[in-house]
């Protein structure tokens, strides 16, 4: 059972939202907070840092991660692999340390089963029309690749009400700033 002002907090959205803008504006707010970094198959999209952004990994080594439990759980999105590694949360939770993890919503499911005290919060955008037009606006993705992340983002707005807490994106600063107070 972890300390209740230390709790497990999961972060979860549809793919565009700006979970990830929304997590770099909560660490300057809150450097105290670890953030997880997951592991994935995809490809790293330019800017993004090995063990810093995620941990690129090749299916096997997912595969092997997944097979001896070293995933605190895993979740196939847009034809790639991705998952939390158990043993730095695990560890930060014994510490006290608030941990958040930015994952997809079958992560949060699992995460859910793993720990029923976790903090669950949705990210939703203002509207439909935002959020494609964020995922539109990435430029770093096909045209195929974006109609499957529209087609399961539409499924993954189905599910906000499985979620403690939901914060709609139509700021980034403001989405930080209650996702901080959460967190507390």
């Amino acid at each position: 059972m972890t300390d209740p002002t230390r709790r497990l907090t999961v972060l979860s959205g549809p793919a565009g939202v700006g979970k990830s803008s929304v997590v770099a504006a909560l660490r300057e707010r809150s450097p105290d907070v670890w953030v997880s970094v997951s592991a994935t198959t995809r490809a790293m999209r330019p800017g993004e840092v090995d063990g810093e952004s995620y941990f690129f990994v090749s299916v096997a080594e997912f595969e092997a991660m997944s097979a001896r439990g070293d995933l605190l759980e895993r979740a196939t999105y847009a034809g790639n692999l991705y998952g939390t590694p158990r043993r730095p949360v695990e560890e930060r939770l014994r510490a006290g340390v608030p941990v958040l993890l930015e994952i997809e919503i079958q992560g949060a499911r699992q995460v859910r089963a793993f720990d029923p005290d976790a903090l669950l919060v949705f990210l939703a955008p203002p509207s439909w029309e935002e959020l494609e037009r964020r995922l539109r606006g990435r430029g770093t993705e096909a045209q195929a690749v974006i109609e499957r992340r529209l087609a399961q983002a539409s499924v993954e707005l189905a599910a906000e009400g499985e979620f403690d807490e939901v914060i709609v994106n139509t700021s980034v600063s403001e989405a930080a700033d209650r996702l901080a107070a959460l967190l507390r």
